[in-house]
């Protein structure tokens, strides 16, 4: 089962989440927010949105690396997978969102 973990930057006080898989491994980052209810609210959402496939964004680098992007319904965008080397890994990394958001435990490091 996944987790979200809540956490503050040392260095610009925002807070920020990250979804991670079973393994450990980090699937979904958000940008900063200003305050721990906003990035709570922003969890809220990955839960929420995580479940419609059609909120998926996927985008090529320059570097020819894959990653995605999770939207809310207003075209918001609330978080950001990490780089693929392969069309399947990112596929992969979208399941795996969709799969663990709903059900991820919360864990607040802030």
């Amino acid at each position: 089962m996944g987790k979200f973990e809540i956490y503050q930057s040392e260095k610009n006080k925002e807070y920020y989440f990250r979804l991670k898989a079973g393994n450990g491994e980090i699937i979904l980052g958000s940008e900063g927010y200003t305050t721990k209810s906003a990035c709570e609210n922003g969890v809220d959402s990955v839960k929420k949105n995580a479940s419609d496939e059609g909120r998926f964004e996927t985008k090529t680098a320059k570097n020819g690396k894959f990653h995605f992007n999770l939207k809310a319904s207003n075209g918001q965008v609330i978080g950001t997978s990490q780089m693929y080397a392969s069309e399947s890994g990112l596929n992969n990394g979208i399941a795996s969102v969709a799969k663990n958001a709903a059900d991820s435990e919360i864990i607040d490091l802030a």
